[in-house]
């Protein structure tokens, strides 16, 4: 139950072939059927999370050097510190200038920062939002088991996206485009979740939601103080209780983090925000009681065995720089791809047996030999593809066929020089015998 056996997956080579480890081709998406996807990266959500990284590092920067301030805010492409005194500002410079080596400090007043990204890194963010959910796409499609996929940049902020012989196109498509990222935030008192269940949220929180059917409220601090990107590893787990979990491994630069945070906030609730195609679920607020050091954290909650692989791949595979938009989709079935294999076949064929007859026919003994070594010349290019383990398109069909043609090329020379060398040497007898 819960499975799909899909025989157009299972090779039907002969065993003779499988014994001298003759595998089959892969087939490319026209061959073998599978989806086709256009994806739109959306550049001004890859600024917002460059902006949110500062403001984390802004906090945590002057949370270490003890410098006071009124809090950080955002303006635009910008955000705005606001400090005490003069004095205070002109010392957050320094610090910040250490913590954000790429960002562009200035001062609006004596009491206040502005920090903005500059016109070349805003370009740099760009180009590495698409690198970056290339390189994730690529292991996100790795852990589909989809063998030899195509993904690569078209345009600026487009991406293609190509699965030959995928069978479960939704999930699929489920995997590809989620933005699955884990995020660790503060629990606020009971006394601001009852203030923010009356309607009135205090200012630096949000109320959000444990998964699951009971919906438990939980108002989280607006602050991140680690994201899913310092994960190493993570893998499906069960927890004490034996439900259903997800091990996480963090960095060094994490675990150190995630060390200190638990270390400072022994006694208070710490919850675990999965964003998920732009919803946030708390998956986990648990009671820290001592300090979590060593970088191995698990999380559990409301969710079966198939929720957590799958959360543990997306968040093992590395969340995605922006959010994508499939803004085009294309699904080739597997009859469409047996027809084109059967059309790229027979011309190859009928190309080769049409040569053939015509150089038996024109050449005679010579043209079998031609014959000969066009089928040797065959066998060898089909041998080294497989060897090789090359994919295999409906255009390396066609240039298959072509190749046929140009082989025979050579034969054609080598006997046209034989036929001319006896016609020579017959019009040398013809004039020594006659004595010409």
């Amino acid at each position: 139950d819960g499975y799909i056996t899909a025989l157009n997956l299972i090779p039907d080579s002969p065993a003779w072939l499988a014994k001298i480890r003759a595998n089959p081709m892969f087939l490319g998406l026209d061959l073998r059927g599978g989806v086709h996807f256009l994806m739109q990266v959306d550049m001004e959500a890859a600024l917002q999370k460059k902006l949110d990284s500062y403001s984390g590092d802004i906090r945590r920067a002057l949370r270490n050097e003890k410098i006071r301030n009124s809090g950080v805010t955002q303006n635009g492409n910008a955000l705005t510190v606001n400090f005490q005194d003069a004095e205070t500002a002109t010392r957050a410079v320094s610090v910040l200038q250490k913590a954000l080596f790429d960002a562009q400090i200035a001062q609006l007043s004596d009491k206040s920062l502005s920090i903005s990204i500059p016109a070349n890194a805003l370009q740099q963010i760009r180009e590495e939002a698409v690198k970056q959910n290339i390189n994730t796409l690529h292991n996100r499609v790795n852990e589909l088991g989809v063998a030899e996929p195509v993904i690569q940049q078209a345009g600026s902020d487009r991406i293609v996206v190509q699965l030959p012989g995928i069978q479960d196109t939704a999930r699929a498509k489920d995997i590809i485009g989620r933005t699955a990222t884990l995020e660790l935030h503060m629990v606020a008192d009971d006394s601001l979740l009852q203030q923010a269940l009356a309607g009135v949220v205090p200012t630096g929180y949000e109320l959000l939601y444990e998964a699951g059917e009971r919906q438990v409220p939980v108002l989280v601090s607006t602050q991140v103080e680690l994201t899913g990107d310092s994960i190493n590893s993570a893998q499906q787990d069960f927890d004490e209780n034996g439900a259903p979990a997800v091990a996480l491994r963090l960095n060094n630069q994490g675990a150190a983090i995630f060390g200190d945070l638990t270390r400072a906030n022994v006694g208070k609730r710490m919850a675990m925000v999965l964003i998920d195609q732009g919803k946030k679920e708390v998956v986990t607020a648990p009671v820290i009681r001592s300090a979590i050091t060593g970088g191995r954290v698990q999380i559990s909650g409301a969710m079966n065995v198939a929720q957590a692989l799958d959360t543990a791949l997306l968040l093992r595979s590395g969340s995605l720089a922006a959010p994508m938009e499939i803004i085009e989709e294309r699904t080739i079935g597997p009859s469409l791809g047996r027809e084109n294999i059967q059309k790229g076949f027979r011309s190859t064929l009928w190309g080769f047996v049409a040569v053939a007859v015509f150089m038996v026919i024109y050449y005679r003994m010579f043209g079998l030999f031609s014959v000969v070594a066009l089928t040797s010349n065959l066998l060898f290019l089909i041998a080294i593809l497989s060897f090789l383990q090359a994919t295999l398109t409906l255009p390396g069909i066609a240039a298959i066929a072509l190749t046929l043609g140009m082989a025979i090329d050579a034969n054609v020379l080598i006997n046209e020089r034989i036929r001319e060398e006896v016609r020579k040497s017959q019009l040398c007898y013809y004039v020594k015998e006659h004595g010409l």
